[in-house]
């Protein structure tokens, strides 16, 4: 894997992991809006602390990716997934 796959990697993987964090610990105001009954965003949504985990966990799973497509244990090259010699 080339250094533009890794970041091109590193990015998705930070975006899917932003969207499995972010409902993590987040509550409804206490009094929803008296016409509608809309409760808005969450009171303290801890953003800073949700990117800072969001960055850990998106690291993490990079270096699984990383080492996973760096294997031969799941090739396309050889084995099972490889793709037919072209005729």
């Amino acid at each position: 894997m080339n250094w533009v796959s890794g970041v091109v990697l590193y990015i998705v993987l930070w975006w899917l992991a932003l969207f499995m964090v972010l409902p993590i610990g987040t509550r409804p105001v206490e009094r929803p809006d008296a016409t509608s009954g809309w409760r808005g965003t969450p009171e303290r949504p801890l953003l800073l602390r949700k990117a800072l985990g969001t960055t850990a966990l998106a690291g993490v799973l990079w270096v699984l990716f990383y080492l996973l497509i760096t294997s031969e244990w799941m090739s396309f090259r050889s084995g099972p997934f490889a793709l037919p010699p072209p005729s």
